[in-house]
């Protein structure tokens, strides 16, 4: 197996999330994914490239460490942190870390359904590589034009899209480059986050200059998560909003916050329309019904043959 030319034929469903401007919530959407992901019964490995920060690996471990301490049965999935070349040399470095990240993906890519990659904020050789290996790519954005910088540029006066940005630059090249290599087209799903519940003139021109964006470059805007405490609150247990979660779980009551929180994950979960492996929906549909028959008293002709 070989990840040299970035594309090539794999068993795994690659999910890469993608944008060069930190704190868009990328490692957030990530584990959400995956733990969606697992509990419709797919085999999930995850990876995280960003060997600065961590922050998908540092979520992993806590849902890791809450579940033990709390003796809950959280879905974990085979994860994968690449270390950081510190060498002096770029090339040793960028060496090192293709061999980890090629061994990763050697060891995972033949035996789950799923691959979820969280990149870092920033361009490096391993973030583009990486990128041109996504059979979806997600680019979290919080809506304002702070962040729209990352994918073009606008008139000051009119708030027309003027032109695209480096980011959206190395996309367009990354997906030529796939079709090139094996013929595959990269959904590219931008996700608009701490969206305002209320309308306002930023989210209508913001929405008005990704729609026009979206024609020229070939992708797909839906919406992402609210500004909410909520998410926050769940990281340092790993939690996602949605785990079953109770007293036992997050050490107070749910809230109306929570249900919403969970609303909003299951209405972007089934806009990305990723390709679900029926055997896993039937495997967790089946674990769905024995835990439900352990809430149940046996009857006594479930014990007697008649």
């Amino acid at each position: 197996m070989s990840v040299e030319g970035s594309a090539r034929p794999r068993s795994a469903f690659c999910v890469v999330l993608g944008n060069e401007k930190g704190g868009s919530g990328k490692s957030t959407v990530a584990m959400h994914i995956a733990i969606a992901l697992l509990k419709a019964g797919q085999r999930v490995a995850t990876i995280d490239l960003d060997s600065r920060q961590k922050s998908f690996t540092h979520y992993i471990d806590n849902r890791r460490a809450w579940a033990a301490h709390a003796r809950l049965d959280l879905e974990l999935p085979q994860h994968y942190c690449i270390s950081r070349g510190e060498g002096t040399q770029v090339a040793d470095n960028e060496a090192a870390e293709f061999n980890e990240f090629a061994a990763a993906i050697d060891a995972v890519e033949h035996n789950y359904d799923f691959i979820v990659i969280d990149t870092p904020g920033h361009d490096s050789y391993l973030m583009r590589l990486a990128h041109s290996m996504a059979d979806t790519l997600i680019t979290p954005l919080n809506d304002s034009f702070v962040d729209f910088d990352v994918l073009g540029t606008v008139d000051p006066v009119t708030f027309a899209v003027t032109g695209t940005s480096h980011f959206s630059d190395m996309v367009r090249d990354a997906r030529r480059h796939r079709r090139v290599v094996d013929h595959a087209t990269i959904d590219w799903i931008v996700v608009r986050n701490r969206l305002s519940m209320l309308g306002s003139r930023n989210k209508r021109l913001v929405g008005e200059g990704l729609q026009e964006l979206s024609l020229r470059l070939g992708f797909r805007a839906v919406d992402g998560f609210a500004e909410r405490v909520i998410f926050r609150e769940l990281y340092p247990r790993g939690l996602t909003a949605i785990d079953s979660l109770d007293e036992d779980t997050l050490g107070t009551r749910p809230s109306m916050s929570h249900v919403t929180a969970r609303q909003e994950v299951e209405g972007l979960l089934k806009s990305l329309k990723l390709p679900l492996d029926e055997r896993g929906l039937r495997r967790a549909a089946a674990k769905q019904e024995w835990f439900a028959a352990q809430a149940n008293p046996l009857e006594l002709h479930d014990i007697i043959a008649s």
